[in-house]
């Protein structure tokens, strides 16, 4: 009985080791591209005008940019990255919104320069 017991016990030791070695194992590598790659799509909606026709999306990029350098400190790896690239959507979408809402302000302009001059003509 006593032996039986023994060889539980070592097998729930090595079963324990295995899985204690194999969680140490799984360690994601540093997402350090996707958060420079975040990084510059912020700079690059900003520069497009999101900070004017976008700001709920680029501030929601900020914001998921600066938790996943968190993460990153922590060595939560995966989840910087998770947020990293969340971020990077969110910059890409204030980029196209700023540029779409910019281009209907242009629109709106070459309009009202349109019904000035009809109006010049018919004169």
């Amino acid at each position: 009985m006593r032996m039986k017991t023994l060889r539980l016990f070592k097998a729930c030791l090595v079963t324990l080791f295995i899985v204690v070695l194999a969680g140490c194992a799984v360690q994601a590598p540093a997402p350090d591209r996707q958060v420079t790659l975040a990084t510059q799509s912020i700079v690059q909606a900003e520069s497009s005008g999101a900070v004017e026709f976008a700001p709920v999306e680029l501030k929601a990029a900020r914001d998921k940019l600066s938790q996943a350098k968190l993460a990153l400190n922590l060595q939560e790896n995966i989840k910087a990255g998770r947020l990293a690239d969340e971020a990077m959507v969110d910059a890409n979408l204030a980029e196209a919104k700023a540029r779409s809402a910019k281009s209907q302000k242009v629109v709106v302009e070459l309009q009202e320069s349109i019904r000035i001059l009809q109006q010049e003509i018919s004169r």
